[in-house]
């Protein structure tokens, strides 16, 4: 079955492109043809790693899979609204300059979180008749609103309609099938298909030692993008006025990294250690090292997604600690599987005193819960059925 992938984001980039490349190079070993379309590599960094941003397109073919790489704009500042606008606008139009052919491809995928990429897919659906699958990895609209990008209906409504271009839909947690549901105009096929451990970090972790915890001071962890959704910061803050023993290391890029590095250095509270990504082995020892990975979301942005730091933590049986909306999609799966202890915002001034003494029954439990809650995204079961919906689509 020859299949062409649209997303923003692939290997090197981290974040979601670690995730879509494992799902490609999963699908190829399944017996699938796979095509990507995607953009250079700039993500989480938010800058041209490769120095091969352009005009050119881009080929090459890693573990089976053709990778062609697209040019896009990069902004400077990515939470600006007038710059987002042109990213998103660039990804699209740098893409239409390919189009597929009728008879190419059996079937399309897009992933969003980039709604250039749905318009692109839209456009290919129309010229081809292929059967078009739309990931939802995030609600792209929803998220900028809450993050403060942009401000009335028209960002949801555009988001809508090119959803609806789509044949079938997929999502990554219970709470986004409900919000989708009553977006759908055709009745399309909704299916909840969660995210996965990825196999090179699943293999790093299984090398890498356990350390026994609770520690004292406690070991936080917090590894992964930062923009405004997280409000890590403000979470910092919280932890800065209180006298609680803790040692939080930080591994973090993207648009809110510069200013959280920027007030660590002016407060000088040596129990922050903030610093850049690591390496994915490094990142498995720093996770089985942590006594709780943190989560943070933005109140009223988290309802548009389901962190990715979340899996890596279940895999390595670490405690997460949250502080989140109750009704977001990680304010859901912490209620209902207690991997952790969760804070609401207004809740987080109480955070410091957990942190002081941490009942060991308790995080023993917590560490059995997000063990057993880890089963349930194992890469294979995931992937299996991912092939087994794609040919089902594809009419094969």
């Amino acid at each position: 079955m020859r299949l062409l992938v649209i997303v923003n984001v692939f290997e090197p980039d981290l974040g979601g492109g670690v995730l879509f490349s494992d799902l490609c190079y999963g699908l190829a070993e399944r017996g699938f043809e796979v095509t990507v379309r995607c953009a250079s590599s700039y993500y989480p960094e938010w800058r041209d790693k490769s120095g091969e941003n352009g005009l050119r397109i881009r080929s090459e073919t890693r573990r089976g899979v053709r990778i062609e790489r697209f040019g896009l704009y990069i902004p400077r500042n990515p939470q600006a609204l007038h710059e987002r606008l042109i990213y998103e606008g660039s990804f699209c139009a740098s893409l239409m300059r390919r189009l597929p052919r009728r008879g190419d491809y059996d079937a399309m995928m897009v992933f969003c979180p980039l709604l250039g990429a749905v318009a692109y897919a839209a456009a290919c659906r129309r010229k081809t008749g292929l059967p078009l699958w739309l990931n939802v990895q995030d609600l792209p609209a929803e998220a900028a609103q809450a993050g403060g990008i942009g401000k009335g209906g028209w960002m949801v409504r555009v988001q809508d309609a090119l959803f609806n271009k789509a044949d079938m839909w997929s999502t990554i947690s219970p709470t986004m099938v409900e919000r989708l549901e009553p977006r759908r105009r055709r009745d399309q096929p909704l299916l909840y298909l969660p995210n996965w451990l990825h196999e090179s970090l699943a293999t790093y972790l299984e090398a890498a030692p356990q350390t026994q915890g609770p520690g004292a001071p406690a070991r936080l962890l917090y590894s992964g993008n930062l923009g405004t959704k997280q409000n890590l910061l403000e979470l910092c803050r919280i932890l800065h006025r209180s006298d609680a023993p803790f040692a939080f290391r930080i591994q973090a890029e993207g648009s809110g990294a510069g200013a959280l590095r920027k007030w660590a250095e002016e407060t000088g509270d040596e129990r922050f250690d903030v610093r850049g990504l690591s390496d994915e082995k490094e990142l498995a020892r720093a996770l089985r090292e942590a006594d709780f990975v943190v989560i943070p979301e933005r109140s009223g942005a988290g309802g548009s997604f389901l962190p990715s730091k979340l899996i890596p933590a279940l895999a390595a049986g670490t405690p997460v600690l949250a502080v989140c909306d109750a009704d977001s999609p990680l304010g859901t799966e912490m209620a209902a599987h207690r991997p952790g202890p969760r804070f609401t915002w207004p809740e987080a001034a109480n955070l410091p005193a957990l942190l002081a003494a941490v009942d060991r029954n308790e995080y023993a439990a917590w560490e059995a819960n997000a063990a057993r809650r880890a089963a349930f995204y194992d890469r294979d079961r995931v992937l299996d059925r991912y092939a087994e919906e794609l040919r089902r689509m594809g009419g094969g």
